[in-house]
């Protein structure tokens, strides 16, 4: 494995940064998280047009940049830093790499090419808060979180000229906003119940959409209710079968949210090094102190690791396909093992986070507890990740017992 960034990576990461260090300050942050969308659409149309930021990770065939999730993680680390309220979770993130995987050609030519152009927006809409089970990054991902019959979630049903949809979603990133609605509903009955994937227009007959009041307002959620709307089926007629292509998912969306929380987490300590530079008590900078100096250490100790595990995240998530070619190799090795690095990097991201989090409210005093300070901000971000994709145990539960470490009461070698 090759840690050094190439000169692309490299440039990706200048130019957003010093994009999002104009266009993204404390007050436009703060305006762009008031503002009915939740995010800035100049800024995501800046994004779109200068970086082609949306589709960074998509084929260029469908009007991407032809990266790989590397550079979508790298960038997402960068975002992370300033905490830029945007769509490019939503779209780029969960919805586009669904409708690349399981649409037909038509569906990617027609949608792709916009969601790449940043003129649509996508949002994956699972039932109740199951996300983290969708993408089995906590638990098997069997579709049964999607609901039936009576048992709640969104059911499809099958008419004389499409589907229909009826149901209710909530906590739906970005779904009070987005153009097109990828939702996760239940069909076949007891019988023969199985969980499909269905293309619903943001603006149809009978889709009705309510901003939520959520932790992290960086990251705006809504709750969608789908009264007998007409939907698209994801993919060829028939149905397929949509669980592994979300569990494949789910290694990309652990290692590029792993890289966002380090962004964050840097930032924090960044600004938090800054401060106690410049704080002075008892005639002294307090970052002078040793104890301030010990808590900054092991604060910068665990960003770093988080840091090269959530790198490793995204190299192995792009290599994976060659990990057969070198079984004899540690990447090779750990897949063996049935492990899954990106929850553990994730897992290591998101403790990185919260640390640095709390380490720089309390670090900065008085004015840390303050609502006009932006502590708070990295502080719910780390808290509404762990609710949102977490917790932090529970990814690494789900790690262990893929490895098979504890099997039969043993740990394994």
């Amino acid at each position: 494995m090759d840690t050094r960034l190439t000169a692309e990576q490299d440039e990706i990461r200048r130019t957003l940064r010093e994009l999002l260090h104009k266009h993204c300050g404390a007050e436009a942050l703060r305006a762009a998280v008031d503002s009915p969308a939740g995010y800035d659409p100049p800024l995501w149309s800046a994004l779109a047009g200068r970086l082609g930021l949306p589709g960074l990770a998509l084929p260029e065939a469908h009007g991407g940049v032809g990266c790989s999730a590397t550079e979508l993680a790298l960038a997402c680390e960068e975002m992370g830093r300033t905490l830029a309220p945007s769509p490019l979770l939503a779209t780029s993130v969960l919805a586009a790499p669904l409708i690349l995987a399981l649409g037909t050609e038509a569906q990617r030519t027609d949608l792709l090419p916009r969601l790449a152009a940043g003129t649509l927006t996508a949002a994956l809409a699972v039932p109740g808060p199951a996300l983290t089970t969708a993408l089995a990054l906590t638990g098997g991902n069997g579709g049964q979180w999607a609901g039936g019959g009576r048992a709640g979630g969104v059911q499809a049903r099958q008419s004389g000229d499409g589907w229909r949809l009826y149901g209710q979603v909530d906590q739906v990133l970005d779904g009070h906003s987005a153009g097109l609605l990828v939702v996760a509903a239940h069909t076949g009955g007891y019988a023969r119940s199985r969980t499909l994937l269905f293309l619903v227009a943001g603006d149809a007959v009978g889709v009705v959409r309510a901003r939520q009041t959520a932790l992290d307002a960086t990251r705006p959620q809504g709750r969608i209710q789908l009264r007998d709307v007409p939907a698209e089926l994801l993919g060829q007629a028939g149905g397929q079968d949509v669980l592994p292509a979300l569990a494949g998912l789910g290694d990309t969306v652990a290692a590029v949210l792993a890289a966002e929380a380090v962004g964050a987490a840097d930032r924090a300590l960044e600004r938090t090094v800054e401060y106690v530079g410049q704080r002075e008590q008892f005639g002294r900078a307090i970052g002078s102190f040793q104890a301030v100096k010990h808590r900054l250490a092991d604060v910068y100790v665990g960003v770093q690791a988080a840091r090269s595990a959530a790198y490793y995240a995204a190299w192995a998530t792009v290599n994976e396909s060659e990990g057969a070619a070198r079984s004899a190799s540690l990447e090779g090795r750990w897949r063996e093992t049935g492990g899954r690095v990106g929850r553990l990097a994730l897992a290591q991201a998101l403790e990185a986070l919260r640390c640095a989090a709390g380490e720089a409210i309390q670090l900065h005093g008085g004015i840390g507890f303050t609502w006009e300070h932006e502590a708070h901000l990295y502080f719910k971000r780390a808290a509404g990740d762990e609710l949102l994709f977490g917790p932090v145990h529970r990814l690494r539960d789900r790690a262990a017992e893929e490895a098979g470490l504890f099997a039969r009461g043993e740990v394994a070698v």
